[in-house]
Order: C-alpha cells, then sequence, then structure tokens
C-alpha cells in the first residue's frame, strides 16, 4: 500500500520555531526588525521580502484557524471572542505597520535588481495600497469587520419546523426538490418567513456598514467605495465599465437562454403558474438525487472522482482528511455556506460546507476542491503575494473543476439516468447563475454610487434589478414580500463587498477550460494547472492565456460559450 507523504510548512527561520502569539508584544519586535533593517543589496532586499512572508504567513494562518473555528460553531463565545481578538488587537496594529513596510520595500534602491518572475505584480499591488491608505480608516475597518460577523450570527441562527423537525435553512433547502408541491411550498414559505423575521434586522445592519464603509472609501479620497474597492481589490485588468458591459451582455445573451430552459419546465411539468418552488424539483417528478450518505461518504466519493482527473488530485484530498481540514455537514449553529480557507503556513486548506444530501453539495465540494488544488498548486511559491491569486484567477480553478470533474460524476450516481440529470440540473444551474450574479453585482454598485439611500429605495432598486435579470416565467405574484428582501440572503453584499463580479468573469474562464478538457483531457488538464501553478506572478490575462482561455466577456464570447453549453445541454437531453 502506497505510503501518503503529508507535507510540512516551512521551517521559521525568521520568527523561530516557538514562536507563540498572545498578543502584540510578540508581534512588535519582529515588525520593527523589518521596519529598522538594513538593506545594503539585491540579496538584503530578498530575504527582507522573504522574511516579511514568512511572519505574514504565520499570522494569517493564526487568523484562519480563529475564522474557521468559529464558523463551525458560532454559539461558542470563546471562539467569538479569540477570533474577534484578532481583529481588534492585532489586525489594526499590522495595518499600520503594513503601509511602513510597503513604503520601505518601494522606497529600496535595489528594487528593480529583483528578477524573480511574480515580483512586478507584487510591486504594482504595494504601490496601490500605499496610495489608498489612511490611517484613520484602520478603527473603521475593524468595525466593519466586527459588524460582519453579526450578519454571521444572525443567519446561523436561522432555522425551520418542517413535520416536526427543526431543520437549518441549507437542510429545509433540500425539500424544494420534493415531488410532494405542497411540501415544497410550505418549505419555501417557511424559508421566507424566518428570512423575514429578520429582515429589519438585516436592513440596519446593511444601513451601518454602508456608512463605515462609504466613510473609508471617502477618507482615502475616492468620490464612493466602490472605486476604493477596485483599488482595494487590486483590479488593474478591468474597470466597472467592463462591469457593466458584462450585465448588458449576459442580459441579452444568457437570459433568453434562462427563459428557454423555464418555459421548458413549465411545460413539461404541466404548471400554470409556475411558482418559486417549482423551480428545483425534477421536471419527470423523480425524487431528489441523493449522490452520498453523509459527509465521510461524501469525500469518499470525490476522491474516487478526483482520481481519475489525476491521482494526484485525489491524493490532495486525502491529505487534507489525514489532516483533519474538512467540515463539511450541515447542523445548527454551524454558519451558512461553504469556503476553501488557504492556510498560508502549511500550504495545505480547510474545506468548510453544508452538506446535507443533493447535487448541489457534491458541486460545492468540488467547487472547493479546486480551490484547494490551487493551494496545493502553489504552495511551493516563495512568498505569500506570489500565492495571493486575485479571485478572477481563484474562481477559475473552482468552476473549472464543477465542469472537469463532472465528466466523472459517475462515482456518485450507481445509474446513467440519474448520472444524466446531475449533468444536465449543473449545465442549468450555469444558465441560472450567470443572470444572479449580474444582479447581485448591479445592485452592489447601485448601493455605493446613491450611499444615501433609503431603505424603500433600496428595496425598489432591488427588484428592478432583479426583474431585469430573472426569467419571466415564475409567477411572484402574492409573494412580493420575498423577492423584495431576497437580497439579504447573498452573505457578499454583508461580509465581502463587490467580490461576485468574479465568479462570472471566472464561469466564463471554466467554460472554456472544460471545452478544451473535452476535446483534449490530457492537454486540457495540463493547461489549467500550469495556470494554476502561476499564482498571482501574471496578469490575469496571462494566466488565462496560460489556460488555454480568454479573459473577456463581450456579448460575442459569452454568446459564444452559451452556445456550447447549450449544445452540451441537448446532447445529455437526447440521452435522457
Amino acid at each position: 500500500m502506497e505510503t501518503l507523504q503529508l507535507p510540512t510548512r516551512r521551517p521559521r527561520k525568521f520568527i523561530g520555531e516557538e514562536f507563540q502569539l498572545n498578543g502584540w508584544e510578540d508581534v512588535k519586535p519582529l515588525i520593527e526588525n523589518l521596519v529598522s533593517r538594513e538593506i545594503n543589496n539585491a540579496a538584503d532586499l530578498k530575504q527582507w521580502f522573504l522574511d516579511r512572508s514568512e511572519l505574514e504567513s504565520f499570522l494569517s494562518e493564526n487568523m484562519a484557524w480563529r475564522y474557521i473555528k468559529m464558523t463551525c460553531d458560532t454559539r461558542s463565545e470563546e471562539r467569538q471572542q479569540a477570533y474577534q481578538f484578532f481583529v481588534s488587537e492585532i489586525q489594526p496594529q499590522l495595518s499600520v505597520f503594513d503601509d511602513l513596510l510597503n513604503k520601505k520595500a518601494l522606497e529600496s534602491p535595489f528594487l528593480n535588481e529583483l528578477t524573480d518572475k511574480g515580483f512586478f505584480i507584487t510591486i504594482r499591488g504595494m504601490k496601490k495600497s500605499v496610495e489608498i491608505f489612511r490611517e484613520e480608516n484602520i478603527p473603521l475597518v475593524t468595525e466593519i469587520q466586527t459588524k460582519q460577523t453579526e450578519y454571521q450570527a444572525t443567519t446561523a441562527a436561522m432555522s425551520v419546523e418542517i413535520n416536526g423537525e427543526e431543520m437549518t435553512l441549507q437542510k429545509a433547502g433540500t425539500l424544494l426538490q420534493s415531488v410532494d408541491r405542497s411540501l415544497r411550498k410550505e418549505a419555501w414559505e417557511k424559508i421566507g418567513d424566518r428570512r423575514m423575521q429578520d429582515s429589519d434586522k438585516l436592513d440596519n445592519l446593511f444601513d451601518e456598514l454602508r456608512d463605515l464603509r462609504t466613510k473609508v472609501g471617502h477618507n482615502a479620497g475616492f468620490a464612493n467605495f466602490r472605486d476604493y474597492m477596485f483599488a482595494a481589490m487590486g483590479r488593474f485588468d478591468y474597470t466597472p465599465q467592463d462591469c457593466f458591459d458584462f450585465h448588458e451582455s449576459v442580459a441579452e445573451a444568457v437570459v433568453p437562454l434562462l427563459n428557454e430552459s423555464v418555459k421548458e419546465r413549465k411545460a413539461k411539468m404541466g404548471l400554470d403558474p409556475l411558482r418559486p418552488w417549482d423551480t428545483k424539483v425534477d421536471v419527470a417528478g423523480r425524487p431528489a438525487l441523493k449522490p452520498f450518505n453523509g459527509g465521510e461518504d461524501l469525500l469518499d466519493k470525490t476522491v474516487l472522482c478526483f482520481d481519475k482527473i489525476d491521482k494526484k488530485l485525489g491524493d490532495y484530498i486525502r491529505i487534507m482528511r489525514r489532516m483533519g481540514h474538512f467540515d463539511v455537514e450541515s447542523r445548527k449553529g454551524k454558519a451558512p455556506g461553504g469556503y476553501n480557507y488557504p492556510l498560508e503556513e502549511i500550504g495545505v486548506p480547510f474545506i468548510f460546507m453544508n452538506a446535507t444530501t443533493s447535487i448541489r453539495d457534491v458541486v460545492t465540494m468540488v467547487h472547493e476542491g479546486g480551490h484547494a488544488i490551487h493551494s496545493f498548486e502553489t504552495r511551493d511559491l516563495p512568498i505569500n503575494y506570489f500565492r495571493s491569486t486575485t479571485a478572477e484567477v481563484a474562481e477559475v480553478a473552482s468552476m473549472a473543476m464543477e465542469l472537469i470533474s463532472m465528466e466523472h460524476w459517475d462515482v456518485f450516481f450507481d445509474n446513467n439516468e440519474d448520472l444524466i440529470r446531475a449533468k444536465t440540473e449543473h449545465l442549468e444551474d450555469i444558465l441560472a447563475t450567470l443572470p444572479w450574479i449580474a444582479t447581485v453585482d448591479k445592485f452592489q454598485h447601485w448601493l455605493y454610487e446613491n450611499p444615501s439611500h433609503s431603505q424603500s429605495e433600496r428595496q425598489a432598486q432591488w427588484v428592478k434589478i432583479f426583474d431585469t435579470f430573472s426569467d419571466s416565467i415564475t409567477d411572484w405574484i402574492g409573494l412580493e414580500k420575498y423577492k423584495n428582501t431576497s437580497w439579504h440572503r447573498q452573505l457578499h453584499i454583508f461580509e465581502v463587498p463587490f467580490y461576485y463580479i468574479e465568479y462570472g468573469m471566472a464561469q466564463l474562464g471554466a467554460i472554456g477550460v472544460w471545452r478544451n478538457y473535452k476535446n483534449d483531457p490530457k492537454k486540457g488538464l495540463e493547461s489549467y494547472l500550469n495556470a494554476l501553478r502561476l499564482g498571482y506572478t501574471a496578469t490575469i490575462s496571462e494566466i488565462y492565456e496560460a489556460a488555454g482561455i480568454h479573459f473577456d466577456f463581450s456579448k460575442e464570447n459569452i454568446t459564444e460559450l452559451m452556445g456550447f453549453v447549450k449544445e452540451e445541454l441537448e446532447k445529455l437531453k437526447s440521452q435522457g
């Protein structure tokens, strides 16, 4: 039997093997060393970058574990306090010194002598960080981070009772696949009613977040928070206008396909009207797909699926399991959603999700698994900046793995009928996902372009944008109150503003990667992994090019890629 080699972290040559974080006083001498160190040549400067990376990697992983533990049990006061300690006691201090360290690097006369691939991107980002840094924003950012945890605590506490069982909203959501229409309706309305209970609270919380964020943007000299975030997120490769072009392209090239899909659903189900609780159930009235039984079975099958792509990818999941880097099952008190959290020191990430038994859970697992592959493929890059990939690339890693893995989903399904159905459902989800991404992104632009808006104005604007990108078939009459606040379920709006358009850009890239993989699995996979290994040592366009795809969200490109998806859907339906 082959022995699995578990990774080890790099030796701590600068901070010391026994370094512990109990308070700022532990970090201060190391930071001061970096600030005051004499740099006499390019070799000294490179070592300075390596030492800074070592310290920042330790702090990043320390913060990561605090966040992971808190989201695994939001009811634990101890875990909340451990996370808040870092946010309030460590991070504000780091922000000040981060600016000082960036300035020290940028002022070095040896900067241009750093020829390693990636320093151009790193230095570009540092210059932008120095440009927008304002010390008066530090307490505001701390307050924002603290308030964002209120959203997690509020949504994690939500549950409903159906058929005498108390269940999380995630679990209740699986009932929307039930063939019993009355049960679907009950589940949909109870989920909506439970969210409505906290709608005022979430609206007021967002008002506070919007005002704080707007102040941060103004302090840094920007007209609005949106423009500040484009700079803060290092969006060097595209502008807000490109986002508006994406919205328009989706409305023209994708929404008509979504309408066709929903119209076909309505006809096959023989329903008039088709209601929101009718959009997830199988059109032929078959029970919901059940691709796994429990978290361990999900992980077992994911390993087998990744093995079929490449044994190395299956080993990545095996390593994470062996190291206890998974928490996959839904339970009360656990934060909603799912994520892959990179762990900078060890280079072996942690996957968190809320699995029940649905095909959506499989998609989430392989999506986060794609992020995990990315972490493994970049772990040997010497400096943390090189590993900190831009989201427009990171989401290609995850979304492409959804589609590549789909070619091997037979491990999740015993018969071909279920396999075809699972693939069909996923591709139909893509048709719905791109318009939703455009909805959320366009809404966020409006929120911060109009920062003095009232709650009623916000609600009206949300409904207007929602209707622009939704299908025109589903009947919402009498359900307007649920539609009005449906943006509350999108955690990105509360927790990571403007991090959402990346999913749309990456979805297009992922379809291109999948098309390459279908045409030539070996070459397609090789190009995909080669692109991931670049980390953030090249521009977005260069990384996409390495993957054999284009960073292009024009109407022409979207139309071509959606045409490919439509062809694949038609092939599947002809087999079903």
